[in-house]
């Protein structure tokens, strides 16, 4: 179980990060497009967990899976791909000086100034931005944010992973 959960969690994980490396590249922003566009490529990155559940019940257990251990094994995955994604995201601020933070910041006090926020609303807004800028200087603050960005979406895949795979009738193993 655990060597599945390596290869497919480090695989998605690779994905995730991948996607990080390819929009610096391409000086990608993180509006709202960005956001959305990096929560699909999880979900896309993510269906390794149904894939490595699937191995481990045709290959391992003869076929079968009960729901808790196609769950555990899912979380597994999910948790090594979390991790891969943690240490990514911190590859990348790294490599960009550690200023998304402040674009971060910027960007969205000039949306909420753009959708007509002004005056005193405005100042708190700013204010709650800058002690979230503050809190972000942390680095473990920072991993659990980062981890809890990925891991929920993990979890629901993993949840409809063991669901639907605990049934051997779906996508039954191939007689070799």
């Amino acid at each position: 179980m655990g060597r599945i959960a390596l290869v497919y969690g480090g695989i998605a994980g690779l994905i995730v990060v991948s996607s990080i490396v390819i929009g610096f590249l391409l000086g990608a922003d993180h509006g709202d497009g960005g956001m959305l566009l990096g929560y699909l490529i999880m979900i896309v990155a993510l269906t390794l967990i149904f894939l490595g559940v699937k191995q481990f019940r045709d290959r391992n257990n003869g076929g079968v899976i009960k729901f808790g251990p196609a769950l555990l094994l899912g979380v597994m995955i999910a948790v090594v791909a979390g991790a891969f994604y943690v240490a990514g995201w911190e590859g990348y601020l790294a490599a960009t000086n550690y200023t998304f933070m402040d674009s971060y910041v910027e960007h969205t006090l000039k949306a909420k100034e753009a959708a007509g926020l002004a005056g005193e609303a405005l100042a708190r807004e700013a204010e709650k931005l800058k002690v979230m800028a503050e809190e972000y200087k942390n680095p473990l603050f920072r991993a659990g944010i980062t981890f809890l960005e990925i891991f929920p979406v993990g979890i629901v895949i993993a949840l409809i992973s063991a669901a639907l795979l605990q049934n051997p009738k779906v996508l039954p193993a191939r007689a070799r």
